[in-house]
């Protein structure tokens, strides 16, 4: 695992050498208005200091426009009216270039660990260069919608295949050379035929066969090249859509997965690679292929114009075929992708609840639906099939007509005088005709994949062009999180909901308190946790963070600042020390000892065979609930959080468990804000606050004994739950002292 910089590990020089470094890029960046947690930077392994190409990396993470290059001073020094650039020091760290003067031969650098008012220092060519690596950063802020922003579109499609213009026009160019040295295979046999045959000339036919090797040469060197190329081009276009639609699955917000089967969204995703395939194979190919139209078409009306027209209106009628069976097949093969769909989410559905399946004895029913699903997709199937058929045979005569009829006419106007072609050019339209007709008819059988291309970038389109949060994750305040809490008059409805999830909640807390939320099962306790999270953040009233409008706060810098804890934790298949620093990957292991310990997981992980390095399979099966409740518990306070919320975290777990997780609450609570959300209010007795909800509305916030005395639900959730207990376990005595309202 990569380390950040660390008091403990590394030499004081090396510190702050990396630290400068760091800061430096902040700077920068801050200067275009993008904001960067130093925290959120992990180095590449066996990196001393962060090198230009890691540094870029972390910028485009963060939405910035960052290069890296090599200068040289003549270049360097003429950099007027630029930006602040990152000039990186051989020793590790960096300043600031804020400004030149080329007559002077003198740059102004500026100490990243100073505030933007304080003076640069002029440095010429000799000190710099004794100092500097000739490496530079340079960075601006996106202005543009970028590609991962727009709506996924043919046009979007089209746009990422036109950046790669360099190797389009090589490719263009290979193809129209091949397109001409096409031409001559045809011509060769029409003098093969009718001057090497028929006038038994052997030095033609040598002649002809030296030129025949030349070409051939030539051919197969274009050929390997132009395939080289389209798989450079279709390789990095593949790579780049598979990049852009992860991402903008991963910046879909939480509320749109909870609305949608998870079946379905992975099935109308994978549509996406349909169209890539297209686009990259048969689409490239095709275009490809026509410009052999435009070398050959003119060689054969030179020809004969009678044939050629005969040729093209034959292509023609194949082309009117597949438009009259279009909607036809766009029908059946839209109804074909959605049944597949559905079969595959009920495949996902049964593969994630197979613990479900099995333990309820669920494999009849879940084989039955099964059954029903491959029923619809082999029904369309075959629709599919049967019209694809009833299209090629429709096809085929005037398919037969290109290749082998056309010589048949070609033969009767030689007969009849009508032509003066003599055999081998005979031989020679027929060869070339055949190079006319394949691009026609791969062009009329393309727009029968246009179809379904269609239908695969509308179901992907469901998915990937819902409204994300990536605005929100990349524009906002980033401000320090001390974690006092503040409801004013919020109110919260879900999506489809008629009825208030929050109705005019209104509490204060200050940073440091350990709040309980108490209610029955959908008085909103676990919709607060929502909104504290940015989940949901469609809310009225205000809802303020350290006084800050929680919707004016950096999506992603909010998230990173909580520690969240849920009822059924979802632990990734990997070691223990992998799924603690999940969200902190540059940090250390002495880093995840001391999370284990606060979290009191620290003892069942070295009785473990390997340690910290135990590898947790799919499904946490290999530890129990307890333990994987403490090691979400870890997960969430290795980052030292100054808020922390736990939705129902001890529900699931025994009391053994629960009362070993509560006892380390108490220690990890120390110093922070802590939002706890649970049904068993004896969990809560030491809160310093708890909140009591029902019916989206906040009727009381005090502690638990004050509570006790003046909250009836309170008082009546404490009872049922205490009902062994002497007395309910109610207070007999007088309330302690500051224990009033």
């Amino acid at each position: 695992m990569e380390q950040q910089p660390s008091p403990e590990k590394d030499k004081p020089e090396q510190i702050s050498a990396v630290y400068i470094r760091l800061r430096a890029v902040i700077a920068a960046a801050h200067f275009h208005g993008i904001e960067l947690d130093i925290r959120d930077f992990a180095a590449e392994p066996g990196e001393a200091s962060p090198s230009p190409a890691t540094i870029v990396r972390w910028l485009r993470e963060q939405g910035a426009v960052a290069k890296g290059m090599r200068l040289r001073w003549q270049y360097l020094v003429k950099m007027g009216n630029t930006p602040p650039v990152v000039l990186l020091f051989r020793d590790g760290s960096a300043a600031l270039m804020v400004r030149t003067d080329p007559e002077k031969g003198i740059v102004w650098l500026r100490d990243p660990l100073k505030g933007e008012g304080d003076h640069p220092v002029p440095v010429d060519q000799l000190r710099l260069m004794q100092v500097w690596t000739g490496d530079v950063v340079l960075i601006k802020r996106r202005r543009d919608e970028s590609e991962g922003d727009a709506r996924f579109d043919l046009a979007w499609f089209a746009k990422m295949v036109l950046r790669e213009k360099r190797g389009l026009r090589d490719i263009i160019f290979s193809s129209m050379v091949l397109s001409i040295l096409q031409l001559f295979p045809p011509l060769i046999v029409m003098q093969v035929i009718d001057r090497v045959v028929n006038y038994h000339s052997m030095a033609t036919l040598v002649s002809l066969t030296g030129f025949v090797v030349i070409l051939s040469v030539y051919e197969i060197l274009l050929s390997y090249g132009r395939q080289e190329l389209t798989l450079v081009i279709t390789t990095r276009l593949d790579a780049r859509i598979s990049l852009h639609a992860f991402n903008r699955l991963l910046a879909l917000p939480l509320e749109f997965y909870e609305r949608q089967q998870a079946g379905e969204i992975l099935g109308r995703f994978s549509s996406i690679f349909r169209v890539r395939d297209f686009m990259t194979g048969q689409l490239l190919n095709t275009l490809l292929d026509l410009f052999v139209l435009f070398v050959v078409m003119p060689v054969l009306f030179y020809m004969s114009p009678t044939m050629a027209w005969l040729t093209l209106a034959a292509a023609g009628g194949i082309g009117l075929i597949v438009v009259i069976m279009l909607p036809a097949v766009s029908r059946v093969a839209g109804e074909q992708i959605r049944t597949e769909m559905k079969r595959n989410a009920t495949l996902y559905e049964t593969v994630a609840g197979i613990r479900t399946v099995k333990t309820l004895a669920l494999e009849n029913p879940r084989r039955e639906e099964w059954d029903e699903r491959t029923a619809d997709v082999v029904k369309w199937r075959l629709a599919a099939g049967r019209i694809s058929n009833w299209a090629n045979t429709m096809v085929m005569p005037l398919n037969m007509f290109i290749n082998r009829g056309i010589i048949l006419v070609g033969a009767y106007l030689t007969l009849t005088n009508s032509s003066s072609m003599e055999g081998g050019a005979l031989m020679a339209f027929m060869m070339l005709g055949g190079r006319v007709a394949s691009p026609l008819v791969s062009l009329a059988r393309m727009m029968e994949s246009v179809n379904e291309v269609t239908v695969s970038l509308n179901e992907a389109g469901m998915v990937l062009n819902q409204p994300t949060e990536t605005r929100a994750l990349t524009t906002g305040m980033r401000p320090v999180i001390k974690g006092a809490l503040s409801f004013v008059d919020v109110d919260f409805s879900y999506p489809g909901s008629t009825t208030k999830a929050l109705s005019s909640v209104s509490f204060d807390v200050k940073a440091g308190t350990m709040l309980g939320l108490v209610g029955r099962s959908g008085s909103g306790k676990s919709t607060i946790t929502r909104l504290l999270q940015g989940v949901s953040r469609n809310y009225q009233g205000y809802l303020r963070l350290d006084g800050i409008d929680l919707r004016e706060i950096n999506l992603h810098h909010l998230r990173r600042s909580f520690g969240v804890v849920l009822q059924d934790n979802f632990l990734f298949r990997g070691t223990i020390k992998d799924n603690i620093t999940a969200g902190r990957p540059g940090l250390t292991i002495d880093d995840v000892v001391r999370a284990a310990r606060l979290a009191g997981a620290e003892e069942f992980i070295e009785r473990m065979p390997a340690g910290y390095e135990t590898w947790i399979e799919e499904g946490s099966t290999n530890i129990s609930g307890g333990q994987r409740q403490r090691l979400a518990i870890a997960r969430a306070v290795i980052s030292d959080p100054k808020l922390m919320i736990l939705d129902e975290a001890t529900s699931a777990l025994d009391p053994e468990s629960e009362a070993l997780v509560n006892e380390n609450l108490q220690r990890i609570g120390k110093g922070r804000t802590m939002v706890i959300v649970s049904h068993r209010l004896s969990s809560l007795v030491n809160c310093d606050q708890i909140v009591v909800m029902d019916q989206g509305k906040a009727l009381d916030i005090a502690p638990h004994s004050v509570l006790l005395e003046r909250c009836e639900v309170y008082r009546m959730l404490w009872l049922q739950q205490n009902r062994h207990m002497p007395n309910g376990g109610m207070p007999t005595g007088p309330l302690p002292e500051g224990d009033d309202a």
